[in-house]
């Protein structure tokens, strides 16, 4: 299909809503998505002026598409979920499916059993969860049974086959696991009670069961059955120590569900948390990867979709960050800013930072190159820079009272430090305790330098400090007509603000950004690496000087002393015989006579 027959197409879509479907040239769905207005929507994509890559990358691979209208948004919403499913489209966020995931079963049968299976049958069972983990659902069938004994044999238990007598206790009936249908020695109806407070329990409402227990438990001890109530008192007390690991915030607030998600440049991390009578119920994190620079919002809202099929939620209520488009209209958003449910969202966000780093360290070990070209692409978007920085370079000035000043320049290449190229330098042109002077003295030098040689320059360079410092380092770079060739940033210690030249605001990233590590990371190597140059500045300046002070005594001569004796104290004890071997006679005597009259001096 050509441009203009496109075009056409275009100039015949409906303004109603609905969903599209993208073809490419072998005939394959390569992307579906939905919409409000069908005609606006699919239109904008053919425009000329879209700005996102990705975008452009996909419609230059279309060379057909497809609608479908549909009555409402709700439906389009529905609708596109369905297709995305079944054809998995390219371009298109593909969630993880839910087929291994395991659940609690509980049979059609009479006297059902109970047990975790990862296989679903609703003609055979009625199914609880998925679960996002075997141990919790192993963890959870074990209490159930614990509370509610129940069969484990898949006999077949009609009436007449138990009044024939074809079945026989087993060792479950003998160690309390069962309490023996199988020969009558449990009603239908006293089973089937217990089947209900386990479906109580696997929906939330732990409260029922539990008042159950302790109207069973007053009953025992008003019939002095004292050995039942204790067994009841037993089960009521791991009821309610399962309830109290899970129960979160106030117990009133029932049948919601939480969603949090985190945009972290090539992918979406999302949570699910859904909510029954205050205690988690389910709980599932995981990421997608972003195909089409997608933003949060539309995102989130297919996931809403998605998750609630696969947990079959019928809550009318949604925990969000945002409001999101798409949603049903049978569903409440709540965007709380105070109070429990922001507490949930709070707690879900927590978890869902947790989750990415751990998701980040193992794409590290599998991956170290890959890792490093996802920091270089966050620094950029974190930075609005120019190009990955791939060669970052730090200064951090040091002095105490203007004494010894001295700065210090780290140099990281991807996003690590590259030792070998660090630089030290000793203030020349500034006297006294002036940082701004200083900071522009050695950014001149550096720079110059590289210039000069014709050596390569970094992408992005870091000042230790706020506006103050960042502005002379800026001018510096004026100066040598480089401010257009590399990034330029300062970051003060305070607030770990980032400040750019000629802008008055900073920016502040995220504590746990990754961009803010590798920036703190160079800050503070730049800072150690200043600082021991100081000290050893100082330490020279203080032992050194006094010898350096006599007529006739050079650097090189104070320091064969001090490397000899360790120290000027040292000297002063020492006899003109031993100073006489290290640097001569004549020397030596220099030395001995002046640290002897300092000495009387003192």
């Amino acid at each position: 299909m050509t441009n203009q027959d496109i075009q056409i197409k275009l100039n015949a879509l409906p303004h109603s809503p609905g969903v599209y479907q993208f073809f490419d040239k072998s005939g394959e769905i390569i992307y579906v998505g939905k919409a409000k207005n069908l005609k606006s929507r699919v239109s904008s994509y053919f425009q000329k002026n879209v700005d996102r890559y990705k975008t452009r990358v996909l419609v230059s691979k279309v060379v057909d598409f497809k609608y479908i209208v549909v009555d409402t948004e709700d439906s389009a919403l529905l609708l596109e979920n369905n297709l995305i499913k079944k054809y998995k489209p390219k371009y298109n966020i593909l969630l993880k499916d839910d087929k291994s995931y395991p659940w609690v079963c509980i049979t059609k049968e009479r006297f059902p059993r109970v047990f975790m299976t990862r296989k679903v049958d609703t003609k055979k069972a009625r199914h609880y969860g998925p679960y996002t983990r075997v141990k919790m659902v192993r963890s959870l069938v074990e209490l159930i049974k614990e509370v509610y004994p129940t069969r484990s044999c898949n006999f077949e238990l009609s009436q007449d086959k138990i009044n024939a007598g074809k079945y026989q206790i087993c060792l479950d009936y003998h160690i309390k696991k069962c309490f023996g249908p199988c020969e009558n020695r449990q009603s239908e109806s006293d089973y089937m009670q217990n089947i209900r407070s386990i479906e109580y329990i696997l929906k939330g409402n732990i409260n029922k069961a539990i008042g159950h227990f302790q109207n069973k438990m007053k009953e025992y001890a008003q019939n002095l059955e004292f050995e039942k109530a204790q067994e009841t008192k037993e089960k009521i007390d791991e009821l309610t120590n399962y309830q109290s690991r899970s129960t979160i915030v106030n117990p009133t607030i029932h049948n919601v569900d939480v969603f949090m998600i985190w945009k972290d440049i090539d992918y979406f991390f999302y949570s699910y948390l859904k909510i029954n009578n205050g205690s988690i119920i389910q709980a599932y994190t995981s990421e997608t990867k972003s195909k089409l620079d997608e933003q949060e919002p539309e995102v989130l809202g297919a996931i809403i979709t998605e998750i609630r099929q696969r947990f079959k939620s019928t809550s009318k209520e949604v925990i969000l960050p945002f409001e999101v488009p798409f949603l049903s209209s049978d569903i409440r958003q709540t965007v709380p800013s105070i109070g429990d449910k922001k507490k949930l969202l709070d707690m879900s966000e927590r978890n869902l930072k947790f989750y990415r780093m751990d998701f980040r360290k193992q794409q590290k070990a599998k991956d170290p190159e890959k890792h490093t070209n996802r920091i270089l692409e966050t620094l950029k978007v974190d930075l609005s820079l120019d190009e990955h920085p791939r060669h970052i370079e730090c200064f951090d000035n040091s002095n105490i009272q203007g004494t010894s000043a001295a700065s210090a320049c780290v140099v990281f290449k991807n996003t690590k430090p590259s030792k070998k190229e660090y630089r030290h330098f000793n203030i020349k042109t500034v006297d006294g305790p002036d940082d701004y002077a200083s900071m522009y003295e050695v950014v001149y030098r550096r720079y110059k330098s590289l210039k000069d040689k014709g050596e390569p320059l970094p992408q992005l360079v870091v000042i230790d400090g706020g506006k103050g410092q960042l502005n002379s380092a800026y001018q510096a770079l004026k100066e040598l007509d480089l401010e257009h060739n590399m990034a330029i940033i300062g970051i003060a210690k305070r607030l770990e603000e980032i400040y750019f030249p000629n802008e008055s605001i900073p920016i502040y990233l995220d504590k746990t950004s990754e961009s803010l590590k590798v920036i703190q990371h160079a800050r503070n190597e730049a800072h150690r690496f200043s600082l021991r140059h100081h000290r050893q500045l100082r330490h020279k300046n203080s032992f050194g000087s006094i010898l350096e002070q006599i007529d006739g005594i050079g650097t090189e001569t104070a320091k064969k002393l001090l490397i000899q004796f360790g120290s000027v104290k040292r000297i002063k004890e020492s006899e003109l015989s031993d100073i006489t071997k290290v640097i001569g006679k004549s020397k030596a005597q220099l030395v001995f006579d002046y640290l002897r009259g300092e000495q009387d001096d003192i």
